[in-house]
């Protein structure tokens, strides 16, 4: 995305008894697809910028992160070394999510020390099983 970064900030699901995720994607239709698979289930913010999405995390703490991993400017490493350095955010849950499935990528992936990486495109029944697994622990 050269230029002007458009921002989507949207949330999904009502929040009294649900579990929260934030999305955090450069892609729309990405974002759009797992809004789409997770809201029935969960609250749902979604994020196409990493910068926004620290911003978000400043005022807001949900309850895991998906964050892809190659993003523009801000990308998803510089994002989850942000949220593991505050006291607020250091103990959510982050998931990388990544279209690479190289040796190389997956091990920088998990150098970082998320909580788990996600390969895109992931179907519904294989994130729901992910997340459900993610919230059980």
């Amino acid at each position: 995305m050269e230029g002007k970064q458009k921002v989507v900030l949207e949330q999904t699901g009502d929040s009294a008894n649900r579990k929260h995720i934030l999305i955090i994607d450069d892609d729309l239709n990405m974002l759009k697809t797992l809004r789409y698979y997770l809201q029935d289930e969960y609250k749902v913010t979604v994020i196409n910028s990493g910068k926004v999405a620290v911003d978000f995390l400043l005022k807001f703490t949900p309850d895991l992160i998906l964050l892809d991993y190659m993003m523009p400017m801000f990308n998803g490493a510089a994002v989850l070394k942000i949220i593991k350095s505050r006291e607020a955010t250091k103990d959510i849950p982050v998931y990388f999510l990544t279209g690479q499935t190289d040796k190389t990528t997956v091990m920088e992936c998990l150098s970082l020390k998320p909580e788990g990486y996600i390969v895109k495109p992931v179907a519904k029944d294989a994130l729901l099983a992910k997340m459900r697994e993610a919230f059980s622990k």
